[in-house]
């Protein structure tokens, strides 16, 4: 689909789109009537014919489908397969506990997800909008939704307006449309017909659905209702967009095939080896099942969901929604993000940045420059003119952001605005218009008349008079070109005192030059510092906007992206010069790379920036608003809404939505995100290590004449039991905050890498050889049943795998003092484990179920010398090979 170029407008030959259209052709082509709009009979017809004023929504998942979701996922497809094979060998237990594992699993992802809708039901607004129309001769209200094409609106300040339409009576309409372009600021709108091809942000004669009128009143032609709006195309967008899977799911999945082909591997080997053995047929299949649940750590799916969970909610306190679990990790590993500007980066709010009068330029006011300001000659004259030429409601809070910010600087520069305009009553008024691109009014007070204009730079100065010993009119065309140039939107001022009291826009000249200011959508004011701490971060931060790439650059200067550039002019390209980036020649790739903005871009450009930088190895996060933004949000990692400003569309396909709109909140998911993975990597290597050492034990026993040492339901225990409680200590360790100054890992990483099968490996192996150990020691040296040598086996591994927490630390720091020995969490979940194996031991049910007796003393200290020697050997073998 081609969007925005010819974006709701798709009505046939060229000649046909309406901005295109002279009004009187409009008229016919919709057969309404500028008087009288449509008859009530039209309207049933046309209802009929185009439907009601609707998009399309997307259909609302069932908590069913939600809960059934939970269960898509390879390790739960593992574990329903040991509960099977369990199922089929008659081993209740064992089917039994694996299905409570998936069922805990599944139960605690649906219920997250499920406070995850809620809280975005309750950032929705549910009312239904009303809006003026004019049927059958009679100005009435009706819903929205009831529009249809050909309808006349009636539109003042304050209006959403309902539907595209084009303008056909106009008085000083300006209209916000950065919901849908992006670009910041107030579009000033004409009745005038434009003849060239247009994207949306040019054509000045047409509203879009969605956009808010706020300033003037004006009648409109609805031309586009429901999903032929521009709104509905970029939804419709939205929903072509795919999401993609997190790059947790892909390690998770990653790992789970790393572990069935182990598993399988495993049972076809000591199976077989068994059988040519000669082995009882019966016992090859009960140590296969325990292998096989040996391969699995069943713990892995409840320790990694509680720890997103965990996080989700640690977000909830500070504002972060999170619809989705896995977005939590995802923004650990976020290496660019992608974010708009207005309202994002910048307060969605004019302000005055600079000021040029004679022999004075202030840049980047602020109050504290008032007095040079106040001491200036032409002082009294700016703030007079400003207040005077201004039709901002100060009673409603209504009007143009210029005029308010003009209002502000008088606060700031304490004029009593109130007492000032009460001196001087209204004549007469000349409003903006967009054709000739000033304001002007008359004003009297006693004897005197006094004129004051303000507008485009190059239309004041052309009505101004310049003495010859002062600035030129170039002079201050130059100012004015800069400040453009510099992403300002700028103003003029001109007065005049006059004998007339007629005020004729074509007789008026001479008048006397104050001087330009300029405004800006000021960037917040935490912005800076956050832009700071991503790039230490190793984050690079690219501005994606709708806006004019001056104002871009302008705000990118003031809030510090260009710190990392070498040249910022080439740094900032227009969506009108980007090549299509999916046809992109290999030479060009490295260029679009090195951007910091992208200025001027439609919606399906910001869809191909996105699946761009995805090609080439990075995580996408990306930050939005507005309808335009949503394919993009969908479509990233990690799409990231706004929760007071953002449109349903926008926060219907993003995966984490800031309730307060700061930039800075990421910041936060970001640490609890490297957190998260950094746990979840620990636990990882914990749980495997544990299980390697469970594989090796029951592996070299069914290769040699020992006692069996683990028994399936034990294995299971262990797995589901006593691992499972240092795995969610280890998920609740604190982070060093230096964590936010490392660079994200790069997006094909995964889990486990090489280190980590290495140190796994050491860790298991240890354990292993002293589980091994004391199954000879119990069976040879101390001649035991087997009954009681496998107690001592199974003791010494639970022993060992608890003492096993502390060689998870890195190389180089203390097994004794460091960030794990320090989380309380850990010695509860050691206490835990002791605890429960020494009341399974005690109640008969479970003794009997684990096949656990009652040992002697010098026993337990044997237990216990074995397991710490499995501790001291792990060590050694870490330092020896500097693991």
């Amino acid at each position: 689909m081609q969007l925005y170029k010819n974006m709701a407008i798709e009505h046939g030959p060229i000649s046909d789109r309406p901005y295109q259209m002279s009004i009187e052709a409009l008229v016919a082509k919709y057969q309404t009537d500028l008087e009288g709009g449509l008859t009530s009979n039209e309207v049933k017809r046309r209802r009929n014919l185009y439907g009601l004023n609707l998009l399309k929504k997307q259909k609302n998942r069932s908590r069913l489908s939600i809960f059934l979701d939970q269960f898509a996922d390879p390790m739960i497809y593992i574990l329903l397969a040991a509960s099977v094979a369990a199922v089929i060998f008659e081993e209740w237990l064992e089917a039994g506990a694996i299905a409570v594992v998936i069922l805990i699993t599944c139960s605690i992802g649906f219920l997250m997800e499920v406070q995850a809708i809620k809280s975005m039901e309750a950032l929705r607004t549910l009312f239904r909008t009303q809006t003026r129309a004019i049927r059958d001769g009679k100005s009435i209200k009706i819903p929205s939704e009831e529009l249809v094409p050909g309808d006349l609106i009636v539109l003042e300040e304050g209006d959403v307006v309902p539907a595209d339409a084009r303008i056909v009576h106009n008085q000083r309409l300006g209209v916000k449309e950065d919901i849908l372009t992006g670009e910041s600021g107030q579009v000033d709108k004409t009745c005038q017909v434009q003849l060239d091809e247009l994207e949306i942000c040019d054509q000045r004669n047409m509203l879009f659905s969605g956009t808010i009128i706020s300033r003037g009143t004006g009648r409109a032609i609805v031309t586009a209702t429901g999903s032929e709006t521009a709104i509905g195309q970029v939804e419709e967008l939205s929903r072509e967009a795919t999401s993609t899977k997190t790059p947790l799911d892909k390690k998770l999945i990653l790992l789970n095939r790393h572990l069935i082909n182990i598993c399988l591997g495993l049972v076809i080997i000591v199976f077989g080896v068994g059988v040519l053995r000669g082995k009882d047929l019966y016992l090859m299949i009960e140590t296969s099942i325990a292998l096989a649940v040996a391969a699995i750590p069943e713990g892995l799916p409840i320790v990694a969901t509680v720890a997103l969970a965990r996080g989700m909610l640690k977000l909830a306190k500070k504002n972060v929604i999170i619809k989705k679990m896995e977005a939590v990790q995802t923004l650990g590993e976020m290496g660019i993000i992608l974010t708009d500007k207005t309202g994002t980066l910048t307060e969605n709010k004019m302000v005055i940045h600079d000021i040029f009068l004679r022999n004075l330029s202030l840049k980047n006011w602020t109050p504290d420059k008032s007095d040079l300001l106040k001491h200036h000659p032409d002082f009294e004259r700016l703030i007079l003119t400003a207040i005077l030429c201004n039709s901002y409601n100060l009673e409603r809070e209504h009007g143009d952001p210029l005029e308010k910010a003009l209002f502000r600087l008088a606060k700031e520069t304490d004029i009593d605005t109130i007492s000032l305009k009460k001196q001087f009553s209204l004549v007469e008024e000349l409003p903006f218009d967009s054709n000739i691109r000033m304001m002007m009014t008359l004003h009297k007070r006693e004897k005197e008349m006094v004129v004051s204009a303000k507008g485009a730079a190059e239309e004041i100065i052309s009505k101004c008079h310049f003495p010859a010993d002062e600035y030129s009119s170039n002079y201050w065309h130059t100012i004015a070109d800069r400040m453009a140039a510099g992403g300002l939107r700028t103003l003029a001022f001109a007065s005049k005192k006059l004998n007339s009291a007629a005020l004729d826009l074509d007789s008026v000249s001479d008048l006397e030059f104050i001087g330009l200011i300029g405004f800006l959508d000021a960037p917040r004011a935490d912005v800076k510092s956050v832009i700071d701490a991503y790039h230490q971060s190793g984050i690079r931060v690219i501005m994606v906007t709708g806006d004019h790439p001056n104002t871009a650059k302008k705000v990118a200067e003031d809030i510090g992206l260009f710190e990392q550039v070498k040249d910022p002019a080439t740094a900032v390209i227009s969506g009108k010069d980007l090549p299509a980036l999916d046809k992109l020649d290999p030479s060009l790739e490295n260029n679009i790379l090195q951007k910091v903005i992208f200025a001027r871009v439609l919606p399906v450009q910001k869809l191909q920036i996105v699946d761009f930088f995805q090609r080439n190895n990075y995580i996408v996060g990306m930050t939005g608003d507005g309808v335009n933004d949503a394919p993009a949000l969908k479509k990233s990692d990690v799409g990231i809404a706004m929760g007071i400003r953002g449109t349903e569309a926008a926060k219907d396909v993003a995966d984490i939505i800031l309730k307060d709109d700061r930039f800075a909140s990421i910041q936060s998911a970001i640490y609890q995100g490297r957190t998260i993975f950094e746990n979840i990597r620990k636990f990882v290597v914990y749980l495997m290590s544990s299980n390697f050492a469970e594989i090796a034990v029951v592996a070299f026993a069914s290769f040699s004449d020992l006692p069996q040492p683990l028994l399936p339901l034990q294995i299971l225990f262990l797995n589901m039991v006593t691992d499972v409680f240092p795995a969610l200590a280890l998920s609740m360790t604190v982070v060093d905050g230096n964590i936010l100054n490392r660079p994200p890992r790069p997006a094909d990483e995964p889990i486990m890498t090489k280190y980590h099968w290495k140190a796994t490996a050491i860790y298991g192996f240890s354990i292993a050889i002293w589980v091994t150990a004391i199954n000879i020691y119990g069976s040879f040296f101390l001649r035991l049943d087997p009954v009681m040598v496998n107690n001592m086996a199974f003791y010494t591994l639970v022993l060992s795998q608890l003492f096993n927490l502390f060689n998870l630390p890195e190389a180089g720091l203390s097994p004794l003092v460091n960030e794990l020995s320090k989380n309380i969490w850990i010695w509860v979940a050691i206490s835990l484990s002791i605890f429960t194996i020494m009341f399974a031991q005690q109640i008969p049910t479970f003794a009997v179920a684990l096949t656990l007796v009652d040992l002697a003393m010098e026993h337990y200290l044997i237990i216990l010398l074995f397991s710490f020697s499995s501790f001291i050997f792990a060590q050694l073998l870490k330092n020896t090979l500097r693991i």
